[in-house]
């Protein structure tokens, strides 16, 4: 085998594992805030507290993942072929 087929069905593994996770769970963890939906600061005393809520998740702690953002563009653009 040659290293370049080997390249390549890792690369269509890796595409289809990743395939496979978008249909599973299209929503992924909030880089930003890491899930939890607002940010962490801490009082005077150094106790943690609860922050400002996380606008790039609006507080929900979930974002898309990039794999179902782009299946839904190509989906949307689709079906706006498609109809009459």
């Amino acid at each position: 085998m040659t290293p370049i087929f080997l390249a390549v069905a890792c690369l269509i593994l890796v595409m289809l594992g990743y395939g496979g996770l978008c249909v599973a769970s299209p929503f992924g963890d909030c880089r930003r805030c890491r899930g939890m939906g607002h940010a962490l600061k801490t009082d005077r005393r150094g106790r943690v507290k609860r922050g400002k809520d996380c606008r790039r998740c609006h507080a929900t702690g979930k974002r898309i993942r990039t794999g179902r953002w782009l299946y839904n563009r190509w989906a949307r653009i689709y079906r706006a072929g498609t109809t009459d």
